[in-house]
């Protein structure tokens, strides 16, 4: 009999077990969680299944007494795009991909294979690395590294603030929003992020900048450039103003938006690379 060490995320399906016995990965979990062993293949293969917290995305053979962690009802997400067609731009070093809301940019905690970072890698052929990151609900620009060389630079300067990246959003008010706009956001790793406009100690600061705001049917359109770069910043700051994002229900949207979506745009990318300054831009339109 499996021993259950931890209830920790078992609200969403995740168990935690102490190994009883060596033999196959896929047989052993197939007989702890009652499940037919095509249905822990699957899980396998998204990449749910860790053991002693090691990722395993195929079968094994393991020893007694590790520790298992499955992920039974993994998140997924609808990667069926033409992902070549959605290239921007594309060089020996990297590629400017335009992500489609909806799809994450990069693998999750229990799916390897529903994000854009994997399907892009896989439409191309070539192995290609994370360098900044999209929230799924979010569409636009983002950039893959296919040289570590590339990515490292790229990283040095995000930390340096050398990179522009400008966002279009549609916003729940008429009311004129201040030009800069900073607060301090909560380190906690879940959502909604907690934002305020008075410092605490350890608190990440966050400051972006409204470049443009005109009216819109459904509030304002709004043009945005991103000083900082944290989780949800756009989202959280515009929320704590009373302006959530179209379709951001989770901080406070009560107009819909596009399924799986939110109306915020990653339009304008700018940076150096082989000595050149580079600069791409999308659409900066929404369609009601």
């Amino acid at each position: 009999m499996a021993q259950l060490i931890s209830s920790q995320g078992f609200e969403y399906g995740v168990k935690h077990f102490i190994n009883p016995k060596s033999g196959s990965l896929l047989n052993l979990i197939s007989e702890i969680l009652d499940k037919p062993e095509s249905e822990v293949s699957d899980l396998l293969k998204l990449g749910a299944v860790y053991v002693n917290n090691v990722r395993h995305v195929e079968n094994s053979t393991i020893n007694e007494n590790q520790t298992l962690r499955v992920h039974t009802k993994p998140r997924r997400f609808n990667c069926e795009y033409d992902w070549s067609q959605r290239i921007v731009f594309e060089c020996d070093d990297f590629i400017l991909l335009n992500k489609p809301a909806g799809v994450p940019s990069h693998p999750s905690v229990d799916n390897v294979l529903d994000n854009s970072l994997f399907k892009l890698s896989e439409a191309r052929q070539v192995k290609l690395h994370i360098t900044h990151r999209l929230d799924t609900m979010t569409e636009g620009l983002i950039v893959y590294g296919k040289t570590l060389a590339f990515v490292k630079n790229f990283n040095f300067q995000m930390s340096q603030r050398q990179i522009e990246k400008k966002y279009v959003a549609l916003i729940e008010t008429k009311q004129t929003l201040p030009e800069k706009i900073i607060h301090y956001m909560e380190p906690s790793p879940r959502a909604p992020k907690t934002v305020s406009p008075v410092a605490h100690e350890g608190w990440a600061f966050c400051e972006l900048h409204i470049l443009k705001q005109k009216k819109h049917a459904l509030g304002s359109w709004v043009q945005i450039q991103l000083l900082t770069g944290r989780t949800h910043q756009i989202r959280s700051q515009l929320a704590q103003l009373g302006a959530p994002l179209l379709g951001d229900e989770i901080y406070g949207s009560k107009t819909a938006w596009k399924p799986r979506a939110i109306a915020l745009r990653a339009c304008e990318l700018q940076f150096n690379w082989n000595n050149q300054s580079l600069k791409f831009n999308l659409d900066e339109t929404f369609e009601d």
